[in-house]
């Protein structure tokens, strides 16, 4: 059975998360060696894994999502330091409102809010 699911992202300098996944969307360091830093909190999820031939309403599949309780309040954040929305705040048709956002390290991310 698998437990849980983790993702690897490469980068030269860990610090680069701190603002996007510390600051703004509030993740704690769980873990850092030096070569590897891992951000998370104590809230337990269903594992999951997707697969998509387009992200919803044509738009570019995202590297993964990050399900948040307070997406305006995050898109603001993200807005005000200067991270690139590539899909501006909207209400989904399926019951999310959701915005794409790159991240640091170049990752396209899906952060939603079921409505």
């Amino acid at each position: 059975m698998v437990k849980r699911i983790v993702a690897n992202i490469k980068t030269e300098d860990l610090s680069n998360a701190d603002v996007f996944y510390h600051d703004i969307l509030g993740l704690e360091t769980l873990m850092n060696h030096g070569w590897i830093k891992t951000f998370g909190n104590n809230e337990e999820a269903k594992v999951q894994i997707s697969f998509a031939t387009q992200g919803g309403n044509d738009t570019e599949v995202p590297d993964f999502s990050i399900e948040v309780d307070n997406v305006d309040e995050i898109y603001e954040k993200m807005n005000s330091s200067g991270f690139e929305i590539t899909y501006q705040l909207i209400d989904e048709d399926w019951g999310v409102r959701r915005f794409f956002v790159i991240d640091p390290f170049g990752k396209l991310v899906n952060i939603l809010s079921h409505q």
